[in-house]
Order: C-alpha cells, then sequence, then structure tokens
C-alpha cells in the first residue's frame, strides 16, 4: 500500500495508556462526564506513579555514587547533575551528546534533593581503586561472552557476519564482483535479527551474487562494550567503517536497518554518498530537526511517559530513569546467564529465541547512551544526511507497519517530506517486530527487487 493511500487516514492519537484499552471501551459508551472522570482518573496515577520513580531514581543516584566510589574507587559520571545541565547550556560546540541525557526533568533533581557529586575525569580509561584499569563496571556482566573483545585490546573491532556469494568459492567464477548488504539491527537485538530471519529466504540469485553483512553494533551482542565511549551516532559509524568499511574495501554497498539501525544507517550513508546504492529503513523512528527540542521530543514520541500498554511502560521507564534503569540491568543483564537457564527449564527447550538472548547482551551504559545519543540526539543530524542524500539520488525505500506503536505512522509522513523521492510501503496488520517477523520470505523478496531495480 503507498503513502497516497494512506494519507487521509487519521494517526492514531497519543494516549496516556498508548493502544486502546478496557477503559477506552468504557469511555465510547459511557456519558461525557464519566468518560471525563476516568480520564482524569488516569492522569492522576499516572502523575503519582512517575512522581515515584523520580524520587527512587534521585535515590538511587546517591546510593550508586557511594557503591561506585567503595567498590571501584570513583563514582561513575552521570547525567542528573544541575551544574552539568548548566554548563552544557552555555556550550555551544556539539559533541554529540543527546539533549535529552541532560534535560530530562525530575521533581527532585530540579528541587535539589539527593544530589551526588560526581566529577567526570579528562581520562577515557577507567580504573579500580587498586589502580588497574577496569574494562567493566561491578553491576555488569563479566562473563567470557561480554568480555570476549577484551583481548584484542586497544584495537577491538565490532562482530559481524558475513555470508559470502557461494560463486565466489567455486573454481569456475568468473561473474561480477559480488554486491555487497550491510545489515543494521535495532535497539537491544543483534546480528540475529537478520541471520536468523531473512537471511535464509534469499533467493538462489542472491545467495550466488550479494554478499550479506550483518554487524552487531557497538555495545550489543557480541560487540565490544566499552565503558569510556558516549555510544554517539560519531561513534557508531566510525566503528562500523573500522570493522567493516575499510577492512573488506567496500567501495559500493546497500543498506538495511531496522529502528535505532536507520539512524545510523543513514550517517554511514551520509558520509559514504557515492558509495551507497540505495538504503532501506524498517521502521525509522524519524524526527525533524527542525523543530524546537527535537531530542525531547523525540523522547517524548518514542518513550513517553505511559502506564498502558507494558511495552510502552518499560520503555519509557528505562528511557527516563538512569539509575533505576541500571537497577534492572544489575539484576537482569548482569545475571543473563542464570536467566536463560531458568527460562530453558521453564520452557523445556535448549535453545532459546534470539530476541530473548540479545535483549541481556549489552551493558547498562551501552543501551542507555544508544537510546539517548542516536534515536533521540540523531534527530539533529537526520535532516541533513536526507538532504544529502535526496541530492545524490541515492534510492531510499521506507517499509512501516500500518500498526506500529513504537514509531508512529506519522514518522513516514514527514521523512517523505524531506526526502520526497523516498518510496513509503505501509504494511497491513504490521507492528514494530511483525513488519518482519512471520512474513520473512515476503520482505527478502522486497529487498531483492529493490537492490535488482539499482542496476
Amino acid at each position: 500500500m503507498s503513502i497516497n493511500e494512506k494519507q487521509n487516514l487519521v494517526p492514531p492519537q497519543p494516549h496516556l495508556f498508548g493502544s486502546p484499552s478496557r477503559f477506552m471501551s468504557l469511555a465510547v459508551s459511557s456519558p461525557k462526564w464519566l468518560n471525563n472522570c476516568v480520564q482524569a482518573l488516569i492522569s492522576i496515577l499516572c502523575c503519582v506513579v512517575f512522581l515515584m520513580f523520580d524520587l527512587l531514581d534521585s535515590v538511587f543516584c546517591v546510593i550508586y555514587g557511594y557503591l561506585d566510589k567503595l567498590i571501584e574507587g570513583q563514582a561513575s559520571p552521570c547525567c542528573c547533575s544541575i551544574w552539568e545541565r548548566q554548563k552544557r547550556r552555555m556550550n555551544v560546540t556539539d559533541d554529540g551528546l543527546s539533549d535529552s541525557l541532560f534535560e530530562r526533568k525530575n521533581t527532585f533533581r530540579e528541587m535539589g534533593f539527593f544530589q551526588y557529586e560526581r566529577k567526570r575525569e579528562d581520562s577515557n580509561t577507567n580504573f579500580n581503586k587498586d589502580g588497574g584499569m577496569s574494562v567493566n563496571s561491578w553491576s555488569d556482566c563479566g562473563c567470557e561472552s561480554c568480555l570476549s573483545w577484551v583481548n584484542d585490546g586497544s584495537d577491538f573491532k565490532l562482530h559481524f557476519v558475513v555470508k559470502e556469494p557461494l560463486l565466489a568459492t567455486g573454481e569456475n567464477f568468473r561473474g561480477k564482483p559480488s554486491e555487497n548488504v550491510i545489515f543494521l539491527h535495532g535497539f537491544l537485538c543483534s546480528s540475529s535479527f537478520w541471520t536468523q530471519t531473512v537471511f535464509p529466504y534469499f533467493s538462489e540469485k542472491v545467495n550466488h551474487k550479494y554478499r550479506l553483512i550483518a554487524i552487531d553494533l557497538l555495545g550489543f551482542g557480541k560487540s565490544p562494550k566499552p565503558r569510556d565511549c558516549s555510544y554517539t551516532l560519531k561513534d557508531h559509524v566510525e566503528m562500523i567503517e573500522k570493522s567493516v568499511v575499510q577492512p573488506l574495501e567496500l567501495s559500493s554497498f546497500h543498506l538495511v536497518a531496522h529502528s535505532m539501525g536507520c539512524i545510523i544507517a543513514l550517517a554511514l550513508a551520509a558520509k559514504y554518498p557515492k558509495c551507497v546504492k540505495s538504503i532501506t529503513l524498517v521502521a525509522p523512528p524519524y524526527t525533524s530537526s527542525d523543530e524546537n527540542d527535537a531530542c525531547l521530543k523525540t523522547l517524548s514520541m518514542l518513550a513517553g511517559k505511559k502506564l498502558w500498554s507494558p511495552l510502552s511502560f518499560g520503555t519509557s521507564f528505562m528511557s527516563w530513569y538512569e539509575h533505576l534503569g541500571r537497577t534492572v540491568c544489575l539484576v537482569y543483564c548482569r545475571n543473563h546467564r542464570i536467566w536463560e537457564s531458568i527460562l530453558k527449564c521453564i520452557t523445556r527447550k535448549r535453545d532459546l529465541h534470539f530476541l530473548t538472548i540479545d535483549l541481556a547482551r549489552h551493558t547498562h551504559h551501552s543501551g542507555w547512551s544508544s537510546m539517548h545519543n542516536v534515536l533521540c540526539g540523531g534527530a539533529k543530524f537526520v535532516d541533513s544526511y536526507l538532504i544529502i542524500l535526496t541530492k545524490v539520488g541515492v534510492r531510499i525505500s521506507v517499509i512501516q507497519g500500518d500498526k506500529d506503536r513504537v514509531v508512529p505512522m506519522e514518522c513516514c509522513s514527514k521523512l517523505k517530506l524531506k526526502a520526497p523521492n523516498a518510496e513509503i510501503n505501509i504494511i497491513p496488520n504490521a507492528d514494530h517486530g511483525t513488519v518482519l517477523f512471520g512474513r520473512e520470505k515476503e520482505f527478502a523478496s522486497s529487498l531483492e527487487h529493490i537492490w535488482e531495480s539499482c542496476f
């Protein structure tokens, strides 16, 4: 279905509880006064719950400050300092950090309660209290898998999976050089998002002609998760260059990305506009940088404070509360092997679904920073990327589910205004995940069509 066929449809309006619930059903069939009462009660409940989270996050800021200093000899810097916010407002230099990191409102922080002084060190190296270099925080997992990249020293690179074209390994190969396709996953995922879904469904033509490259983004999956990294767009792009583009000598390539990966794909493409043949963006979280406070508006759009649905609640909880989110990661991510064993016993499965495993394969710092500096901070740069790619004539294709509650449909409309030549394909009855899951063969076929049309 094209964007023209959807232009007369009214996009779903934001609601305190996200998607329609039984309260909405009650409101439709009830008098107006009762509807207003229900909405007022929901609003009050929402305010009370998140006010409690404001308090708890402020308290845990102090707790973790003392624990970090006690265990590691130095309190890890956080984004709660009002002084840090004021300093950033006076500094016009763009360091790639998102405004949403420091401009998030917290009632108790604004009142000056529970402030723990944390000094930001100029050095990018983290040392423990004994003077040795610390590669991971005490609250992060230190298992062999999570620290496998440490053996590479300072020259660490991203983990990625390459599916070479079949004919390239044959003795009688005389065809043209293989085409290259780079796949970038979304938030809290890994290269498995692509290798376990669409890779098996490509046709023989693709398997014989294309080199498929699925990357674990910096801080996720099996890729490095350094403590001294801010996980900005620049950091992600430079690691892709260092790990994939330069070593594999990619002079031309296609890009396919989902969700957060779309922002990184656009940044990479804007840096190599003459090398990119096509970009396929699946559910891109686009917000125009023309808007004031673009970073904060993106945070509200993608992770607004809502009590319903569970996905919306979890997203808002982890995106607004730095120290409460760290507590969740301390319990879940740090002990992912234990939780995986428990799930295997409960489900009686030898192998868990890749999404379940990927959910815990990150540190709190890598997840928190990428969420803000890529998803929210990227809003400052995406328009300039689209202008560059439009001028060069790179083919941009957007695939979006019309039931997506994570990335609103309005993102497609706004992107179309900045990139008029972009092709918008709306998938009926598909959400943020089922835009791919359950229709892998169809999705693979649509990618093949896009690539072939670029010759």
